[in-house]
């Protein structure tokens, strides 16, 4: 058993749920998403990240809109539409459950 492959597939499964929530601070464009997961440890690269978005939003979770910038080509932001938020409060309370869940069964003490 590889437990490189282990840790991979325990982080793919929470990547949607932390794209959610960095998108429920505010609008971000991709490279803010990918350099906020960095900050966490979270590494996920564009090859990773955009097909995700385009499978969020084509599941009406987000919307995107481009903006011009003063650096480069225009931007596309992609933020939560109230379809997004809904599912993203779903998630949040399966998330503390899952915690919950796995922190009984992983006590040493039992």
């Amino acid at each position: 058993m590889n437990i490189e492959n282990s840790k991979a597939q325990m982080k793919k499964g929470i990547l949607e749920f932390c794209i959610l929530s960095i998108l429920s601070n505010g609008d971000h464009y991709p490279s803010e998403i990918i350099n906020k997961m960095k900050d966490a440890k979270l590494l996920v690269v564009e090859g990773t990240l955009y097909p995700l978005l385009m499978r969020l939003k084509n599941d009406g979770l987000l919307s995107y809109r481009w903006e011009e910038s003063a650096s480069g080509p225009p931007r596309k932001y992609y933020k939560l539409t109230p379809q997004g938020e809904q599912f993203l409060k779903e998630l949040e309370v399966t998330w503390a459950e899952l915690v919950e869940a796995v922190n009984k069964t992983t006590r040493k003490d039992q």
